[in-house]
């Protein structure tokens, strides 16, 4: 059945000018859903017929209007078959779009945003992490509650995207979000990888963020001292729930694994090694490159400890790790008993293997990098920044030597 149309021009009395003419509408019906739209033409109230829904009389004015009127009824249904040719349903919204020149092919940035997510779900634990796609999740979440708070829409068309919607987005981002700036520059990094989507198919002209400066600030990463390695290590706790967490804490700290990557470790990822020695060979979880790292004797003891525990034995697992919420609350506990004014995190402990186990003693940075499963170099390099305590122990020993040259020189000459 043919979808029927009916048009009608009305006067609207709400909306009178100072020279008292009326604006006349046009009024389009499609299944009892109406559509109106000014036809930019006004006229006196008297010389308007809404009987017939044109103006009265033969003046050339009214002639005017009413020919106009004719062509805009025409268009109607013109569009009308224009859509049905075209296979397109009519109804009210395909209708306005038509008559607004509002392409359906339109690209909306969070239409996009949405279909990448549910691919990229699909191919976890394949091309993704889980926590990878967290992220992209929570961006496309403030993506939406930023557009919503800017521009008052559910969506937006990519040809809005330009340098002042991400300049506004970092501004809410900070202002609205209280997030930091590097965490915000994570959340623009994600989204560009969705706008250049957009580009690289052709549906965006220019990239908005060109030109646009995303740098992160440069932290500084808390680490353990040497002292402060020894007193945890060298703790006696009365609860048993806190020396199981220091141990892990501890295995951590000389191995280098992260959270994930120790709630995970089997006990047929540790193999003997080149040096028929133990070693950990595992993918790292966030970036699934293999991490090879040598046990060292600290590590070991800690394997041994724990090789009968009820909990290891049943689940395949080398130590028993709990959750990362209560790790990390126990590991509070610990460091306020042992006096360290550090938060301490299971962050804390890779940057420790990274810095006082192995960088302070001598290990070369790239034996380092490839123990802590890095893909680039350069995030290992970070770590070397932060050995001021090496150059002070260095220039320590350079001291003493000095000194001691001097003293036997004065020595020669007495």
């Amino acid at each position: 059945m043919e979808t029927q149309i009916n048009t009608l021009f009305h006067v609207r009395k709400d909306k009178k000018t100072t020279d008292n003419l009326f604006p006349i509408y046009l009024r389009v019906t499609i299944n009892g859903k109406r559509f109106e739209y000014s036809t930019q033409r006004y006229v006196e109230l008297e010389k308007w017929s809404s009987g017939l829904g044109k103006a009265k009389g033969k003046s050339e004015e009214a002639k005017k209007i009413n020919d106009y009127l004719e062509v805009l009824t025409h268009k109607v249904f013109v569009y009308q078959k224009e859509l049905s040719l075209a296979g397109k349903p009519i109804n009210i919204e395909t209708f306005k779009n038509k008559w607004l020149g509002i392409s359906d092919d339109r690209k909306m940035i969070l239409k996009i945003f949405q279909q990448h997510n549910d691919k990229m779900q699909k191919l976890i634990g394949k091309d993704f992490s889980e926590g990878t796609m967290d992220i992209f999740i929570r961006t496309l979440e403030h993506t939406k509650k930023f557009i919503q708070w800017k521009y008052n829409s559910n969506d937006l068309d990519i040809n809005k995207l330009d340098y002042e919607f991400i300049s506004e987005y970092e501004f809410w981002l900070k202002s609205v979000r209280n997030c930091s700036h590097n965490t915000t520059m994570k959340y623009l990094a994600n989204f560009k990888k969705i706008v250049l989507i957009c580009v690289k198919n052709g549906w965006l002209k220019r990239d908005p963020f060109f030109g646009y400066k995303m740098a992160k600030k440069t932290v500084i990463k808390e680490f353990l001292s040497k002292k402060e390695l020894q007193v945890i290590a060298e703790k006696k706790f009365e609860i048993k729930r806190l020396e199981q967490v220091r141990d892990i804490f501890l295995f951590c700290c000389y191995t280098g694994l992260a959270y994930a990557d120790i709630h995970k470790l089997k006990r047929s990822e540790i193999r003997l090694g080149i040096d028929g020695k133990k070693w950990i060979f595992t993918a790292r979880k966030k970036t699934e490159t293999l991490s090879r790292i040598p046990l060292l004797p600290v590590s070991l003891a800690i394997l041994d400890k724990y090789a009968h525990h009820d909990s290891c034995t049943s689940t395949d697992r080398f130590l028993p790790v709990l959750s990362n919420q209560k790790m990390n609350s126990y590991l509070k506990e610990i460091a306020d008993l042992c006096g360290i004014q550090k938060q301490l995190t299971f962050h804390v402990a890779r940057h420790t293997f990274a810095t006082t186990v192995t960088l302070n003693n001598g290990v070369p940075i790239e034996t380092v990098s490839k123990m802590l499963g890095h893909t680039n170099l350069k995030t290992t390099q970070h770590y070397a920044k932060l050995l001021d305590i090496k150059i002070s122990e260095d220039m320590q020993s350079l001291s003493e030597r000095l000194n001691n040259e001097n003293e036997d020189r004065k020595l020669k000459a007495i």
